[in-house]
């Protein structure tokens, strides 16, 4: 072992193997001084000890996991973090399979304990998706375990109701792979279902696994009772706090713990735990560890109907025969339970109330007495969440199992319960009692095994060691002929009456002179009185102390019930989780086979576990609870002095204390304690043994306290080390008071030179700024002589300056006057003349400037169609205000049109150019202004048939609309299609689709329309043309302002000349037959929109117009 300061402390040693002198006293007060100053962690060799603070404490932060990592056991303080570094590296490096075991009673923070060692674990381990994944579902498996086997009891919130044992593997990096998690019978737990022998042949249940899988390790018992003030496991009220309504409605849950019958209809709120919040924790838990939905549904209904089954109500009732049975108080919870199974009512009903009794070949089906059928449900009840909580680990060992073929290095954790001695010891303590008597026995011969092997290595001479064998201990109780669980299985068996007094009788018998047994009537048979030790009662003298256990239900507890009916009923159903879990209640496979009890099933456990441990290199956590009331930081000497002897604590110090207590590498020792010789300070050439018994050697320790190993000095006795520690204090004062002296001679020779420095340095600095003042003195006086120097010359020269501006305003003053006087005579002769001229043309520009001013404020709108101006304010100013009204408004529509864009500025000039023919000569223009012109009325682009007349003039198209042509022999009109392009124009028939007439804009010599609001156009042709043979054209169009304004455009664009437009009520046209005057005649509104024509000889037509 290697000593740091921490552990070598005079006050409170951190390692109990330093104890001098060793006493239970010197024991408990050194745990209770270290408890004191919140080291809640203390050393027995490389025993871990763990006194449970009740609070948290800034321990475990990833710093302390950075300072533990890669540490030397006992280079640091004592920390949990230490011992679960020394395993890993242990496993990582020296490729040995590793084992934590963790004790103590409940409260003592065994939970805690196990998962601050998986939490270092998976910290120091690398990094890596999969194995991150890896990691947190290891991790993650607690909070689900927790849920269903953890519960409050009077000394603990969250106490462990079954024994938990943890195979975490790792590969050859030490990467964790996976794990298995093992039920381990450790725990005070009632037995697997089983019948006692009937007098009948009766039908009784085989257990759905055999005994080597280490199951059962549930506190069933809790599941139907519980005392007042503790609770049922938390899987209850975390379901009714923390499920939905949705989920509860599905489960026929009601969210009130008081209407539950196995929560002994009682509220139960822990202060500080969130049993709502650790609901959701568990679901997600459950996620992460790959249950799926359906899985965790199932669960969930198979937990509801354990709830529901404890508000099954009984009554009795009486067959025919007289006989007591009984039937079912209020089927509701039946009915519910059936539904959520799959089963019906009636077959759970008469599993409940009845049981099938075979009498040879013939099967009698027998009532239950209320008693009974209560105890059947009960039974299930226990049955069902216990082979529920099988299931469950079964599951996560499937999640977090490792692949078959990869090389596994395992580090196990086993949580179990510590010695315990009550005032009332049952069934339960006897069970953890003997396991603990095992782990006593396997924890001896380990560290006995381990201590010769290290003299051996080292070539020391091994003494055997004295101590206390515990194994006539453990043969008292699993002595496979005549044991105490051999003789309770024995009793269970045996037909006839069995009850307690004839197993303590039996046992009284066999073990009347053993050393380690005691009871009533042995201790009478001997003439010894002890009043402490009542009838039907027995004590053992354990390693710990002498425990006496009252038999009182041992035989129930070792014989758990369970009718084959109700394995049938559950096989039944149609749930298939529930179903899975009742194997045994197939009807095919009948067995007739009597189970194990639980006192041979924990024995085959515990056997199982042993040679488990024995495979593994130990390493073992010790808790401890310091009060009974979980107050913080506080420490009850008595309890924890209890626990101390049960624990075995002073039998570890003294195991550990057998040979050398101390023992430690040559190299680290001698670093330690060389300035104790002066041959060996400051520095040793030579090894580091013969350095060491070179240091010895001058010390004079007894040749008695010390021996030399290959690669360790050892130390008999605490005494010598703490010799050694005080005459290094000692050294290392001399030696910090040498340092000390050796650095203030330096210092104050480094001061005094520094000093001399700085002098010398001040006195240059000092001289130097003297020479400048001096300098800047005699520079002052300079210049002041030369100030006033200069200023005498100044004022001289100032005095004859100002001499001459005297003058110089003098004769500027006196030509001044005189200028003035000239003007002044002149202006008298003057003014009068032109004084109303001047007068008034000031007055006018005044006026002028008042009114621009105001016109300037008083801008009309930027609407080109607002044509508002302000009036003159004067006559004289009505011109100018016109003037100024025409520029404004032609500079508005300037700035409008600036804004236009080009489709919209090639409309206005449409508009333009028929303002321009047509304005105020024509009363249709007045119309047309709200039309916009669209230039094309048929539709060519969707009239397939009217495509081929653009053809026709293979040019772009202007205009295109339906006319009326006028016939010039008789006035009737006809329908055409006029379609005017930047060359021709055509006239088509519009039924055949064929051109009638082809023009060329060049043979139009000009047009006539009249100056009413008709349509009619005169086209007059050139007579030299083709078409201008039959004459001119008479056309009626809708579109006549249009027309005539394209049509003029188009010939402005094709010939640069204008078209002759006469807008008149007569003129003249060419016909066929000679010229005709046309008449057109505005008359009242008619039937008809088109124009009548009639003809008034052969040189007259008048044309009537509405």
């Amino acid at each position: 072992m290697e000593a740091t300061t921490s552990l070598l402390d005079a006050a409170a040693v951190g390692d109990l193997v330093m104890l001098d002198p060793l006493s239970e006293e010197a024991l408990l007060r050194t745990l209770q001084e270290r408890f004191s100053r919140e080291e809640i962690y203390t050393y027995i060799g490389e025993v871990v000890i763990s006194v449970n603070p009740y609070k948290p404490l800034p321990i475990y932060t990833p710093e302390k996991v950075e300072e533990y990592h890669n540490c030397n056991f006992f280079a640091v303080k004592p920390h949990i973090y230490a011992i679960a570094d020394d395993a890993y590296c242990s496993l990582r490096d020296r490729d040995r399979d590793q084992c934590i075991l963790i004790t103590g009673e409940s409260g003592a923070g065994k939970t805690e304990a196990s998962k601050l060692v998986m939490s270092y674990v998976a910290a120091v381990s690398s990094k890596g998706e999969e194995v991150d994944k890896v990691k947190e579902q290891l991790l993650q498996s607690n909070p689900v375990l927790e849920a269903f086997g953890n519960a409050k009891t009077i000394r603990n919130d969250n106490s462990s109701r079954f024994g938990k044992y943890m195979d975490v593997e790792f590969d050859f990096k030490g990467d964790p792979l996976g794990g298995v998690i093992t039920n381990c019978q450790c725990c005070p737990l009632p037995s697997p279902p089983r019948w006692s022998q009937p007098p009948l042949s009766c039908s009784y249940t085989h257990p759905p696994f055999p005994p080597q899988t280490l199951t059962d390790l549930l506190e069933k018992s809790r599941i139907v009772r519980h005392v007042k003030g503790e609770r049922n496991f938390h899987i209850f009220y975390q379901l009714l706090a923390g499920g939905s309504a949705q989920l509860l409605q599905k489960l026929k849950l009601r969210p009130d713990c008081s209407y539950y019958g196995y929560l002994n209809r009682e509220k139960s709120v822990l202060p500080g735990m969130d049993d709502a919040a650790n609901f959701r924790a568990m679901q997600d838990a459950m996620a992460i560890i790959g249950f799926t939905p359906t899985e965790v549904t199932a669960l969930l209904e198979v937990t509801a109907v354990v709830l529901k089954l404890g508000n099954v109500e009984l009554s009795s009732c009486f067959q025919a025969s007289g006989m007591e049975a009984s039937s079912i108080t209020e089927p509701r919870e039946l009915q519910e339970i059936s539904q959520l199974i799959g089963l019906d009512p009636s077959t759970l009903e008469q599993a409940l109330c009845s049981r099938t009794v075979k009498v040879r070949d013939e099967s009698v089906l027998t009532a239950l007495s209320v008693s009974q059928g209560y105890y059947g449900r009960d039974a299930l009840a226990k049955n069902i969440y216990s082979r529920l909580f099988d299931w469950l680990v079964n599951r996560i060992n499937t999640s977090i199992k490792v692949k078959p073929g990869k090389q596994r290095k395992v580090m196990g954790v086993l949580d179990i319960y510590g010695f315990e001695i009550f005032q009332d010891n049952g069934f339960e303590q006897f069970i953890i009692n003997y396991c603990n008597e095992k782990l006593q026995q396997i924890f001896i011969l380990m560290t006995l095994k381990e201590e010769q092997e290290e003299y051996v290595r080292e070539g020391i001479k091994w003494t055997p060691v004295e101590f206390f064998d515990n194994s006539i201990i453990c043969d008292l109780i699993e002595n496979s002929k005549v044991g105490i669980l051999a003789m309770l299985d024995e009793e269970c068996l045996r037909p006839g009456t069995v009850n307690e007094d004839t197993f303590i009788t039996k046992l009284n018998q066999i073990f009347a002179s053993h050393k380690r047994y005691e009871s009533k009537e042995t201790l009478n048979a001997k003439h010894v009185t002890d009043i402490s030790l009542p009838l039907r009662c027995f004590r053992i003298h354990h390693y710990a102390g002498k425990v006496t256990y009252n038999v009182t239900g041992f035989i129930e507890k070792n014989n758990d019930l369970l009718f084959r009916d109700l394995s049938q009923a559950m096989w039944a159903a149609r749930h298939t989780l529930l179903r899975s879990l009742f194997p045994e209640g197939d009807p095919q496979r009948p067995s007739l086979k009597l189970p194990p009890t639980t006192g041979s099933q924990f024995k085959a456990s515990v056997a199982t576990l042993m040679k488990n441990l024995y495979s593994k290199n130990p390493n073992y956590i010790r808790c401890i609870k310091p009060n009974d009331t979980k107050t913080a930081m506080l420490f009850t000497p008595d309890l924890v002095l209890a626990q101390v002897r049960y624990l075995g604590l002073m039998e570890n110090v003294r195991v550990r204390r057998a040979g050398y207590a101390f023992r430690q590498l040559y190299q680290p020792f001698l670093k330690r304690y060389k300035m104790l010789s002066r041959r060996t300070w400051p520095h040793w050439t030579g090894s580091d043994r013969e350095g060491t018994e070179v240091l010895l050697a001058e010390l004079k320790f007894p040749s008695e306290e010390l021996a030399y190993g290959h690669t360790k000095i050892f130390i008999r006795s605490p005494r010598t080390l703490f010799d050694l520690e005080k005459r290094r204090q000692q050294r290392v004062a001399e030696l910090a008071t040498l340092i000390q002296a050796m650095f203030r001679g330096w210092r104050c020779r480094k001061q005094y030179q520094l000093m001399r420095k700085s002098q010398i340095l001040i006195s240059a600095w000092f001289r130097g700024h003297a020479q400048r003042n001096r300098y800047k003195q005699m520079k002052r006086s300079v210049l002041l002589l030369q100030a006033y120097a200069r200023g005498w010359k100044s004022r001289r020269l100032l005095r004859e300056l100002k001499v001459q501006r005297r003058r110089h305003l003098a004769a500027s003053t006196i030509s001044a006057y005189w200028k003035g006087y000239q003007t002044r005579r002149t202006y008298r002769r003057y003014f009068r003349s032109d004084a109303r001229t001047r007068l008034s043309n000031f007055i006018y520009r005044r006026m002028v400037q008042k009114y621009l001013m105001g016109l300037q404020k008083n801008l009309p709108p930027m609407a080109v169609l607002d044509r508002t101006w302000p009036p003159a304010p004067y006559k004289f100013l009505s011109d100018a205000n016109q003037e100024l009204k025409g520029i404004f408004y032609r500079w508005k529509c300037k700035k409008y049109r600036e804004q236009l864009s080009p489709q919209q500025r090639a409309v206005l000039q449409d508009k333009l150019c028929a303002s321009e023919l047509f304005k105020d000569k024509k009363a249709l223009y007045a119309q047309s202004l709200q039309q916009p012109f669209r230039g094309e009325y048929l539709g060519l682009t969707q009239n397939r048939k009217y495509q081929k007349l653009q053809a026709v003039a293979k040019d772009k198209l202007v205009m295109a609309e339906a006319v009326q042509k006028v016939n010039r022999a008789n006035g009737k009109t006809v329908p055409r299609l006029l379609l005017l392009t930047t060359e021709h124009l055509v006239l088509a028939d519009p039924k055949a689709a064929q051109p009638k007439m082809v023009l060329s804009l060049s043979d139009i010599r000009g047009a006539s329309v009249s100056r009413f609001s008709d349509g009619l156009l005169a086209l007059h042709l050139k007579e030299t043309s083709t078409a201008g043979g039959k004459g001119d054209l008479l056309l009626v169009s809708p579109h006549l302002i249009e027309l005539v304004t394209r049509l003029h455009q188009t010939l402005m664009d094709a010939t640069a000349q204008a078209l002759p437009l006469s807008i008149a009520d007569q003129f003249s046209t060419r016909f066929p037959k000679g010229d005709v005057a046309v008449t057109v005649v505005e008359s009242a509104k008619g039937s008809s929109d088109v124009p009548v024509c009639k003809k008034r000889g052969s040189h007259k037509m008048e044309i009537l117009v509405h």
